[in-house]
């Protein structure tokens, strides 16, 4: 992986937990904490749609892929938040 590419894969990190910080509403975890919560989602999404036989594809696909799985993670950070 170049250079290029581990920029573009934060890039798409940061602004898929933005995202998805936005969607559900959150209160936000700055850069960083977007950052990591869009790679993380962006594995997350990758997962989920591979179980049901979606690729993604191009830099839009990835974005969708990574922000869904945001969501996801986000979801499921905020029951915990709640429950406890």
């Amino acid at each position: 992986m170049d250079v290029k590419n581990i920029i573009l894969f934060i890039v798409i990190g940061a602004v898929a937990g933005w995202l998805a910080g936005l969607i559900l509403k959150g209160g936000g975890f700055g850069f960083l904490g977007n950052v990591i919560i869009g790679i993380v989602g962006a594995f997350i999404g990758g997962f989920v749609f591979g179980l049901v036989g979606i690729a993604s594809f191009g830099l839009i696909g990835s974005l969708i892929t990574a922000t869904i799985g945001a969501i996801i993670l986000l979801f499921i950070i905020g029951l915990f938040k709640k429950g406890g």
